[in-house]
């Protein structure tokens, strides 16, 4: 998410208490942008209005075992959103915190954010939206 600054909302996990953009794990009979926006909501209490894939991401660098031992590939599909409605909640049953950053001063996040920054401009300095 990337206000009219260009700076990118993180949220702090309560679990781990790391930084992180919203994200999360499709529900059965859920579409794609479905979880994008209930994600959204859940972490920080904003509608997504506006989304925009910018990424898809299957590579088997993002393979994990769960804290059962079962194996699992992931399918990340990366959005930009644009434009939201509501107020930002800093607190959730998810989070402890969300705040925008400037891409200058962004707080220690997980490798794996940089590497969806790093796809952010590229993105932004190939396409053009109007």
């Amino acid at each position: 998410m990337q206000d009219n600054e260009k700076r990118i909302l993180l949220v702090k996990r309560s679990d781990n208490g790391d930084w992180v953009m919203p994200a999360g794990a499709m529900e059965l009979g859920e579409s794609i942008l479905d979880c994008c926006k209930r994600e959204v909501k859940e972490e920080c209490g904003l509608d997504v209005v506006t989304a925009i894939p910018i990424k898809i991401e299957s590579d088997p660098k993002y393979d994990f075992v769960t804290s059962y031992g079962d194996p699992y590939q992931t399918f990340r599909v990366v959005f930009l959103i644009t434009e939201w409605e509501g107020e930002l909640i800093k607190q959730t049953n998810e989070t402890v915190d969300a705040a925008f950053f400037a891409l200058d001063a962004l707080p220690k996040m997980p490798d794996i954010y940089h590497e969806t920054l790093t796809d952010l401009r590229t993105f932004d300095s190939t396409i053009i939206l109007t």
